[in-house]
C-alpha cells in the first residue's frame, strides 16, 4: 500500500470510498477495461451502474477503478464512466507495464485485471469483482502469449472473483501456469472450474468453498500468514444464462480462425475475439457476460462483508 503522501500526490479516491475504507467498511473494485473494450455503447454503461447497484445492494460499496489525466482514480463519477464507454477503444487498455507513461503523461487509461488490483492494492481494497481474467492464449507455446493478469494474481494481495478464465484462453495451461505461480483457484460451489460463458468444465479447481464466510477466513488466514499473491475465485454464471461448452466453443474456434487470418495480435486480441464472439452468437453471449458479471458483484460484496467481520 502507498504511503498517505504518495497517495495524495497520484491517487484521487471518491468521496463514498474514502468514508468506506476510513470508516473500515466493505468495498469491491471494479475494473473499467470492461467498460471501454469489453462491450458496446450504451450497454457498457448501463452495465457499471448496475454492478454498482448490485454491490451496494449486497452491503459493501462499489469502487470503478481507472486512470483520468493521469490520476489514479479509485471511485467514478457518472461523468467518467460515461466518458469511458462513449470512448471505447480510443481510451488506452492499461496492464501493470502501462501504469507510469499513462501517469507520467497525464493520459487517460481503462484498468485491466492487473492494474486493477494493483491500485486496489495501493489504497487497501482486498476483493475485486469482473467477468473473466485473462491468462495462457491457445497457441500460447507458439506466440507466448500470456496475459498479466496471472503474474499479478502471484504477487498482489487482492482476491479476483471471476466466472472463470475467458472461454477464449487455454484454459489447463491457464491452470498449470497458476498452480508453478502458487495461486489459488477456488470453485465456489463447485470442484470443476467454470468456463465463463458455461457454468463448467473439464478441469477441476484446487479447492471448493460454498460459503462467503468459509473463504473470507481462509482470505484472512492467507494473508496474515504473510503468504503474498492474490487468490482466484470462480463463481458459476447462473446455469439459465450459460451457453453450453460445445456450442461457444465452436463460435471461438470461428472467430480464432477469422483473428489468425487478420494477424491480431497482443493487447488488440482479447477485445477482437469477444467482440467476434457477440457478432456470431448474435449478441446471446454478451447478454451472458452481463449477467456473469453482476453474479459476480454480489457474491464479491458478500464475501467483502464476511471479510471484515473476520478481522
Amino acid at each position: 500500500m502507498l504511503n498517505k503522501e504518495l497517495i495524495k500526490k497520484y491517487v484521487s479516491i471518491s468521496k463514498e470510498v474514502k468514508e468506506a475504507l476510513d470508516q473500515g467498511k466493505p468495498v469491491v473494485a471494479l475494473e473499467s477495461t470492461i467498460i471501454s473494450h469489453g462491450m458496446p455503447y450504451p450497454k457498457n454503461a448501463q452495465t457499471a451502474y448496475e454492478c454498482e447497484r448490485v454491490v451496494r445492494e449486497n452491503g459493501a460499496t462499489p469502487a470503478i477503478i481507472a486512470i483520468i489525466n493521469g490520476v489514479l482514480k479509485v471511485g467514478l463519477t457518472d461523468e467518467e464512466v460515461d466518458y469511458l464507454a462513449k470512448e471505447g477503444r480510443k481510451v488506452a487498455k492499461v496492464s501493470r507495464r502501462d501504469i507510469a507513461h499513462i501517469v507520467a503523461n497525464k493520459l487517460n487509461g481503462a484498468t485491466t485485471v492487473a492494474s486493477t488490483m494493483i491500485i486496489s492494492e495501493m489504497v487497501g481494497i482486498k476483493i475485486f469483482a469482473t467477468g473473466g481474467i485473462g491468462g495462457v492464449h491457445r497457441g500460447a507455446e507458439a506466440t507466448f502469449d500470456i496475459s498479466a493478469d496471472l503474474e499479478e494474481l502471484a504477487k498482489t494481495n487482492v482476491a479476483v472473483i471471476c466466472a472463470g478464465p475467458k472461454a477464449i484462453l487455454d484454459l489447463p495451461k491457464t491452470l498449470e501456469y497458476l498452480e508453478t505461480k502458487g495461486v489459488d483457484v477456488i470453485g465456489v460451489g463447485t470442484n470443476k472450474l467454470p468456463a465463463f460463458y458455461s457454468s463448467t468444465s473439464n478441469y477441476n479447481v484446487a479447492h471448493r468453498y460454498d460459503e462467503a464466510e468459509s473463504l473470507a477466513h481462509m482470505l484472512s488466514v492467507k494473508w496474515e500468514l504473510g503468504l503474498n499473491g492474490g487468490v482466484l475465485i470462480n463463481n458459476p454464471i447462473p446455469k439459465e444464462y450459460e451457453i453450453k461448452a460445445e456450442v461457444i466453443d465452436e463460435v471461438i474456434n470461428k472467430a480464432l480462425a477469422e483473428m489468425n487470418d487478420l494477424g491480431i495480435k497482443g493487447q488488440e486480441v482479447t477485445p477482437f475475439l469477444l467482440a467476434k464472439v457477440v457478432e456470431l452468437t448474435k449478441g446471446a453471449s454478451l447478454e451472458a457476460n452481463i449477467k456473469l458479471v453482476l453474479n459476480n458483484c454480489a457474491f464479491a460484496a458478500k464475501v467483502a462483508r464476511a471479510l471484515n467481520k473476520d478481522k
